[in-house]
């Protein structure tokens, strides 16, 4: 037995040797395989994961979202990465699919209030008005507890924090960033620290804080609110200051601008005086990204502004401010959308020699329900005042001083997510995508779209299944500068959009053209690039509606129409190399049922005729830029 072990250990021995000697040697393979014979993966530095993720949700440690949600910070983690939770109202909710990343950005304004508040904080209750208001909320009188809770939200629109506390403030601060680290798992989950900052009144201009760093930087500042400043001037030089002190990295994204009433992409400072080069620079430098979409509408175009555009009025808000206390007027809009702000950014840079609206685009939900819930089926609402039950759809989300300016349920928009094409699902990754802008919005869907400016890209690089291993080599991605040209000609674009699997099949493809002329009036026209089936665009040079196959009563479509996948390179058939431009991507599915119809299937009710119950999801890429040579 032991000599047959033997003879078997050998006769391996010798078998591994003669496959050992069998093997080319390094050099042979040096030198019979040229560069291009390798893994077409191996190599690769450009980012190759596309990454979902939500940068606007609330929680109870919002003050005016704490008055109707109970969910916490951990909650909202569990629930992004495809946990199930219990809602405010005791329903069991889950994501179809888990998001990537996520960014908490709970309000700074007294930070944390409401859960110590009703915990009995003795930091709270140390405050004359702390005790109050403790006393109100748990005496048991609906009637003094609603109304208590109606009185802090309107707090929140003051001079001066009715409780001035920065040792509480500083205890819930730290306890979030302690939470985002401890959920923070690279290449799995990302957790990034951030908050939001608000402004005065009921112009929309707030914004987002979010922060490359973890714990240990970010717990040397507490967050920055309007009783600091209500200016966004003060914001930036505050984000500024952080840097500096702490080495760290930071970016602010402003809201959704359909809202401001025409303040969000002004052409004059926060006190109306005309815009400097100086605080110009410092808006593009903290703001390099815009949230173009979310529940409280469409900001992308305006039917007024684009009336060429048959897609410029989807999820339309434009009837006041955000609280309904100003009726808006035609003029404001030039201000509030972000196809016509990157075309005054074109004028500004013009005057000014820096464009303070180079920004990209990025969807996010807005949702103070601590869910970032915005699947059409799977919608939570705006807050938890407004979560799935039968008459939810006529609820009042937002009262007007004017009854004809509130907001009712039906109007809550089911979107937005960020998308962000990144080396590796990091805190790091993300953040940098962020800021070089190669990141897309969509109303929800995931549609998966890559979009890439150049010179020399030829029809045939449509035919790739590797569309990004051509896009970088030849060109530069979303969110980029075009190169200066080599030569005479267009620029071209290639341009690759695949379906959302669990959504409807793609209908078109659209390039948004956007230019300074020379006598500094702007223009805009929107192409057809790439759709599907076999229609033809007829003589106004329109392309046919791909068709609808929605069965409302029954919440339901079928992906008989439309096409999974679109690819195409473009070429600019107007380029006038002397004028300043920009280009971005729309992808539009096919209708789809919107919430309301799932709402209305679900609960059995009847809604009113003006309620849209079909709905066309939507991506829009960041900008690529033109500057014409000298």
């Amino acid at each position: 037995m032991l000599g047959a072990i033997l003879l078997s250990s050998v006769s391996t021995t010798t078998l591994a040797q003669q496959v050992q000697d069998m093997l080319p040697s390094k050099e042979d393979v040096a030198e019979k395989f040229t560069s291009d014979h390798f893994s077409p993966y191996a190599g690769r530095t450009f980012p190759t994961k596309l990454l979902w993720g939500d940068t606007h949700l609330h929680t109870q440690v919002s003050v005016d979202a704490g008055t109707m949600t109970r969910l916490s910070q951990e909650d909202a983690f569990r629930f992004a990465r495809g946990e199930e939770v219990t809602t405010t109202h005791g329903l069991r909710a889950r994501l179809g699919r888990p998001l990537d990343w996520l960014v908490i950005s709970d309000h700074a304004e007294m930070y944390g209030l409401m859960p110590q508040l009703l915990g009995g904080d003795q930091e709270i209750l140390a405050t004359e008005q702390g005790r109050v208001w403790y006393d109100a909320l748990t005496s048991g009188d609906d009637d003094l507890v609603f109304n208590t809770a109606m009185e802090i939200v309107a707090s929140l629109s003051g001079d001066v924090p009715p409780i001035d506390n920065p040792k509480a403030t500083k205890k819930a601060w730290q306890q979030y960033t302690a939470l985002a680290d401890r959920y923070n798992d690279p290449g799995i989950f990302t957790a990034l620290i951030g908050y939001e900052w608000t402004s005065e009144g009921g112009d929309n201009i707030h914004r987002n804080v979010i922060f490359r760093d973890g714990a240990d930087l970010t717990n040397q500042v507490l967050p920055f609110s309007q009783f600091d400043s209500k200016n966004p001037e003060d914001l930036w030089a505050h984000l500024a200051d952080y840097e500096s002190r702490t080495g760290g990295d930071v970016l602010a994204i402003p809201h959704n601008g359909n809202l401001s009433n025409g303040r969000l992409f002004s052409v004059s400072n926060f006190d109306g005086t005309p815009l400097t080069k100086e605080l110009a620079e410092l808006r593009v430098r903290f703001e390099p990204v815009i949230e173009t979409t979310q529940i409280k509408g469409d900001s992308e175009a305006h039917p007024f502004l684009s009336p060429d555009d048959e897609f410029a009025d989807f999820d339309t808000w434009d009837a006041s401010n955000l609280n309904g206390t100003e009726v808006k007027t035609q003029d404001m809009l030039q201000y509030e959308y972000t196809r016509e702000a990157y075309k005054t950014g074109l004028m500004l840079e013009e005057q000014l020699g820096v464009n303070p609206y180079k920004v990209g685009q990025i969807g996010s939900t807005d949702a103070h329900t601590g869910m970032a819930a915005v699947e059409e089926d799977n919608f939570f609402g705006k807050h938890s005042g407004v979560e799935p039950e039968p008459n939810r759809w006529e609820h009042l989300v937002i009262e007007a001083p004017d009854p004809e300016l509130s907001i009712y349920g039906w109007k809550q928009a089911s979107g937005g997510y960020a998308a962000v094409w990144a080396t590796m699902n990091t805190r790091e990754a993300i953040f940098d995508a962020l800021e070089r802008r190669e990141v897309y919005a969509t109303t929800g869907s995931r549609i998966m779209v890559r979009f890439f400016g150049g010179w020399d890209f030829t029809k045939e690089d449509a035919l790739s299944r590797l569309p990004a291993d051509i896009g970088y080599a030849k060109g530069v991605p979303m969110g980029g500068d075009l190169p200066a040209p080599s030569g005479e000609g267009a620029p071209n674009f290639l341009i690759a959009a695949l379906k959302d699997p669990f959504s409807g099949n793609l209908d078109r493809v659209q390039v948004i053209k956007g230019w300074l002329n020379a006598d500094g009036t702007r223009g805009e026209k929107v192409y057809d690039v790439a759709w599907s089936g076999d229609r033809q665009p007829g003589d106004d040079g329109k392309l046919p509606p791909v068709g609808d196959t929605v069965d409302v009563a029954n919440a339901t479509w079928t992906n008989t129409i439309g096409a999974p996948e679109l690819i195409t390179v473009w070429q600019d058939p107007d380029f006038d190399p002397a004028l300043r431009a920009f280009y971005y991507v729309r992808v539009i599915e096919i209708p789809t049922p919107r919430w309301t119809a799932y709402e209305a299937k679900r609960f059995n009710v009847q809604m009113d005729e003006t309620v849209p119950m079909t709905t066309t999801e939507r991506a829009y890429t960041s900008p690529i830029w033109y500057t014409p040579k000298g």
